[in-house]
């Protein structure tokens, strides 16, 4: 077990990666009490410079080894790309530091497996960062499903497209940086449909492939009991709504877009329908729960998150696995289980 981390002073954060979601998160740890950030790397030392001038980092380095071997940073979070995940994450806990990785926390469920295995054997906290699960709209529906407000649930939806025109040198559609709509958009209606159903018993997958062999488009039905009951669908290049719901035999919960950060939730109880308004609103990017999460793990003394479990997120990348091997998806040295 950990050692729980002190109440009489911040969470300091080191930040592995200087890119666009780095920048979000690490707004979002600043204004966050009892958080900050103290350290960030990058390759490029003058990025990491301009990084940590803008939060109010005290440090900045240009590798990643002198960012994971800083004794004043609590818990490294790393934002690198997909492939690079588990080789900074075990870098860090090597260190002897806790880690939330970006979603996915891996490319794959054994890459998965190895991260938390050595975050076990360690004594270190781990979490892969998906902020949807801890989103308190998402922490709502799931209060009101348990109530029984809609009934017993027995089907969900959820939709993401972007519409991005295919170009192999951007991220999302570069199969050497881990790209493609499954491990990027997927992942969401991945894992709202495993909180709210569980594993499915069955994946029927259908989609179609960029020119260089990503998964650009991806529609996958979850079955139970041979029953269909989750209804799946992301896109890079296709522009769409971006909502999600659940539906149960009393009614249906529905999230305003983005699905992913919803920004409302409507609830629809026999007669009865009414809107539960955005906490987050107006407080930054939305990262504040997440962030909080790992604060309170980190006091409590936690190697993993009750909200956000290893099983759960191996889980869902077995699913994920099992939908981009149907559609001949690989990556380049990619690990096999």
């Amino acid at each position: 077990m950990p050692t729980p981390l002190p109440e009489d002073r911040p969470i300091r954060w080191g930040i592995l990666g200087a890119g666009g979601i780095a920048e979000k998160l690490g707004h979002d740890i600043g204004i966050t009490p009892g958080n900050e950030v103290v350290a960030v790397a990058a390759r490029d030392a003058d990025r990491a410079a301009d990084f940590a001038l803008r939060h109010r980092a005290l440090r900045s380095y240009g590798s990643y080894e002198a960012l994971v071997n800083d004794d004043e940073v609590d818990v490294v979070y790393v934002s690198t790309t997909h492939p690079y995940h588990l080789a900074h994450s075990l870098l860090a806990i090597d260190a002897g530091k806790a880690v939330l990785v970006e979603k996915p926390v891996a490319l794959n469920a054994h890459d998965a497996r190895r991260l938390f295995e050595a975050a076990a054997d360690a004594d270190v906290f781990a979490m892969e960062a998906m902020w949807m699960r801890i989103n308190p709209l998402v922490v709502r529906a799931t209060e009101l499903i348990a109530a029984g407000v809609i009934g017993d649930v027995h089907a969900v939806r959820f939709e993401f497209g972007l519409g991005v025109p295919f170009d192999p040198s951007h991220r999302l559609y570069d199969i050497d940086n881990g790209g493609g709509a499954l491990l990027d958009l997927g992942v969401y209606p991945a894992s709202f449909a495993y909180h709210f159903l569980g594993k499915p018993d069955e994946v029927r997958t259908s989609g179609t492939l960029a020119p260089n062999g990503v998964d650009d488009t991806v529609y996958m039905e979850w079955c139970y009991d041979g029953i269909p009951r989750a209804q799946l669908w992301c896109s890079v290049p296709v522009i769409a709504p971006n909502r999600s719901a659940v539906m149960g035999d009393r009614g249906w919960l529905e999230f305003e877009p983005e699905a992913y950060r919803p920004t409302g939730l409507t609830v629809h109880a026999g007669d009865e329908q009414y809107t539960v308004a955005d906490p987050l609103a107006g407080q930054g990017y939305g990262y504040g729960p997440e962030v909080l999460e790992v604060e309170r793990c980190l006091r409590a003394g936690l190697a993993q998150s009750p909200s956000l479990p290893f099983a759960d997120t191996i889980a869902i990348l077995e699913v994920l696995d099992g939908a981009r091997a149907s559609l001949g998806v690989t990556y380049p040295n990619e690990a096999r289980s």
